[in-house]
């Protein structure tokens, strides 16, 4: 596979190659299929976050960028490694999984140039074939449909270029990490009406964390065509592999509330096998249509086709200490469980509307109107494998954590103790073993087959652009028809609806040229068949045959003010918002021992902040990026009655950011050289699972060095991470499962651009 993968990328890029070069036009498109072509860390614009072109600045709303530029110049080889920059943005563990706001993200899969995808979230996508990274705060249902209450990322890929220019880059470093990148692009014919833009990327890595890998390979392929002025057709490809591990994370020594002793053990111990993996292939195919009828009247329509698929194999805590006999924990020892998993999925997205512009007297009007299809279906034939519980003196074997009658169990000695015999052994966290492991020796007690399931989202949507003198009045309504069919296509099948209608207003006001004001009210709306697998202590009902759609869906809303400013003659970009979000209806397990998948939705949450952003360009040679986030998290409802008004999971009430690049000027000696620095700073946050401890705060910083002799097309890159050699934790959910941070590492690069 690996081999017709290579050919097929050369073939691509030996077609890019025959490009003619010439000077690059930059202009806002209706429709994204031309790509961007300056060299900064802030992106003036954004597509996705109204379906239609729109400047930031003239946004009601808050949003979030990370341009291809930064990513370089931090060798953000992974999503997290990129999103982590943006205020309010706090990764949740070592998954694609995050906490926008202080809100826990419940959706999986990503958002792709503002379409959705499915797929599960345990390992990271890489960032070779993205051009900026968007993280629009607070619940976008008006645009995006079921989404996250605190945020959603939008990834925006690579377009073609109307210049030539081609780049290839070889990164080596620490963790056994060699990563090769391309990225070719330009006309393929004289006229410029056809494009094409090749990116790709190759990574073998393994981890500071014991017995992780992080291979992956990614290939994209993007073609534009522009025959005239009124027509654009874009289409890409994403052909992605990922090839690792699920790190579950570090587990620590059992401790007593408020005397936890992180450094129990080092930050490399790792539960895994050395024969476990995961594997994910992807492959993703876009295409748009952009066609204006008149200077009034325009239409677009895109159409994604994903198929997704992972292979999974791995040794996992059941999230709790080995017990002896008598059911009391055994503390250095962590209580095992082994899971085999297969699942396949298939997503259609469609989505088309017109655009009308026209104006009233003084006012101007952009109007649009459309129709958004949804179609997610998780295929037959998935499963899940998993040996598990106890060993009973008559042979059998129990398939629960919990001990019954103790009287029954065959038993095993541990420091004296007697302990009733696991199906798979227990995990010494004094005496790690990292032997690669005979899965014939288990017995797998519980198998089961992963639901065929089929949800469509149908929604009619409309939307008022209204700009008179200094204000702009954003406006929208959308009506949602969403249906979950659980058991898709077999005798069981049933089904759930759910209908909202989401409003969006928002007005921004320009008080100077330079500097607008905004305020906007948002809702929300998650049916809760999409949010099941990631709310906490709810993940079992998605192996089950039920649906969760039968429950109330999750609803939010927003209510923000803010401001947004260009400065020092508009080469510095800031941005302010303080913001209220409240989302109620979360699922939580009903606490019923006889019935433990049991959900009941009684649960709110609030989180009140402040976040403040800026990018840009202090000096013609220096440019910065820099943000700070402050978040008042808090449980509202939920059936334990103490946590009312306790503090929400993973969030710090402050973190920030600061990343600055300075080139040396033409005129000095060292007019070859540039450096890079930056800090991160997070607050102390409550694990997911447990709130008998915390991890604490922590400061880190990088810097980098960039060399590039006599400025030709050739630049060599040091980056340094976490250069004081920190020891911090970016997450837990429990004594089980922390994750602890990088420590000191180093990334050497060379990029040659032709």
């Amino acid at each position: 596979m690996k081999q017709k993968a290579l050919v097929f990328l050369l073939l691509l890029a030996s077609v890019c190659l025959y490009g003619q070069k010439n000077k690059d036009t930059l202009h806002l498109q209706t429709v994204e299929v031309i790509g961007r072509s300056t060299q900064k860390y802030n992106s003036d614009y954004s597509f996705s976050a109204t379906k239609t072109a729109i400047l930031n600045k003239d946004l009601p709303q808050a949003i979030g960028t990370v341009t291809k530029e930064l990513i370089t110049d931090r060798q953000a080889f992974q999503l997290a490694d990129a999103v982590k920059i943006v205020p309010g943005v706090i990764p949740s563990s070592y998954y694609n999984q995050y906490s926008i706001r202080g809100i826990s993200q419940n959706e999986e899969g990503q958002i792709i140039n503002g379409m959705r995808t499915r797929q599960y979230y345990f390992l990271q996508p890489v960032t070779t074939n993205i051009e900026r990274v968007e993280v629009i705060k607070g619940p976008a249902s008006a645009t995006f449909a079921s989404v996250d209450p605190g945020g959603s990322i939008n990834l925006v890929t690579k377009k073609p270029l109307t210049v030539d220019r081609k780049e290839i880059g070889v990164s080596a470093g620490s963790f056994s990490t060699v990563r090769g990148t391309l990225d070719f692009t330009g006309p393929l014919n004289k006229e410029k009406t056809l494009l094409c833009r090749l990116n790709g990327g190759y990574q073998e890595a393994k981890s500071y964390r014991d017995l992780v890998r992080n291979n992956s390979m990614l290939i994209s392929p993007s073609f534009s065509y522009i025959p005239d002025s009124n027509t654009a057709i874009n289409v890409e490809m994403i052909i992605s592999y990922l090839n690792g591990n699920l790190d579950r994370g570090q587990p620590i020594f059992g401790a007593q509330a408020g005397v936890t002793d992180l450094n129990s053990t080092p930050i490399a111990l790792n539960l895994s096998a050395g024969n476990d993996f995961f594997k994910s292939k992807e492959l993703i195919v876009t295409s748009s249509l952009s066609h204006r009828f008149s200077e009034t009247v325009s239409f677009n329509a895109a159409y994604m086709k994903q198929t997704w698929q992972e292979d999974l194999q791995e040794h996992r805590t059941t999230n709790a200490f080995a017990v002896d006999i008598n059911n009391q924990p055994v503390n250095t020892l962590a209580g095992m469980q082994f899971v085999q998993r297969k699942q396949h999925w298939n997503v259609d997205n469609v989505t088309g509307y017109f655009n009308f512009r026209f104006a009233t007297g003084a006012i101007k009007h952009q109007l649009l109107a459309g129709y958004d299809l949804q179609h997610w279906e998780k295929q037959k034939g998935g499963g899940q494998n998993s040996a598990r519980g106890f060993l009973l003196k008559d042979g059998s074997i129990t398939s629960s954590f919990v001990l019954a009658n103790s009287a029954n169990y065959q038993t095993v000695s541990y420091k004296g103790l007697t302990l009733p015999k696991p199906n798979v052994n227990h995990f010494d966290l004094e005496n790690p073993s990292y032997t690669i492991r005979n899965v014939s020796d288990y017995v797998m007690n519980v198998r089961t087959a992963v639901p065929s399931a089929l949800t469509t989202t149908n929604a009619v949507y409309v939307q008022e652009q209204l700009s008179w003198n200094k204000f702009i009045l954003l406006l929208s309504v959308r009506q949602e028809w969403f249906k979950d069919i659980t058991n898709y296509k077999a005798s069981n099948e049933f089904s759930f609806t759910n209908n909202k209608l989401l409003p969006r207003v928002g007005l921004t006001y320009a008080v100077a040229s330079n500097i607008n004001v905004y305020g906007t009210y948002l809702e929300g709306f998650q049916p809760q068949s999409n949010t099941v697998t990631l709310m906490p202590n709810t993940g079992s009902f998605f192996w089950t045959t039920k649906s969760a759609a039968q429950f109330k869906p999750l609803i939010s809303d927003l209510k923000e003010v803010g401001v947004k400013a260009f400065v020092l003659k508009g080469k510095m970009q800031v941005n302010a918002a303080v913001y209220e979000i409240n989302q109620k209806n979360l699922l939580l397990n009903a606490n019923l021992p006889v019935f433990p998948d049991s959900l009941t939705t009684r649960g709110a949450e609030r989180s009140r902040g402040f976040e403040i952003d800026m990018a840009g360009y202090l000096l013609p040679n220096w440019q910065v990026n820099a943000s700070y986030s402050y978040i008042d998290a808090v449980i509202v409802e939920d059936n334990e009655e103490a946590l009312k008004g306790a503090r929400k999971q993973n969030t710090p009430y402050n973190s920030a950011n600061v990343w600055t690049r300075f080139n040396f000027p033409l005129n000095t000696k060292l007019k070859d050289i540039g450096i890079g620095a930056g800090l991160q700073y997070n607050g102390d946050r409550i694990p997911w699972f447990s709130r008998d401890f915390k991890t604490p705060a922590y400061t880190i910083m990088d810097l980098a060095l960039y060399y590039s002799p006599g400025k030709r097309n050739i630049q060599l890159a040091c980056n340094v991470n976490n250069v004081l050699d920190k020891r911090y934790w970016i997450g837990a959910q429990n004594y089980l499962r922390l994750f602890p941070g990088a420590p000191r590492n180093l990334m050497l690069t060379v990029t040659y651009r032709f």
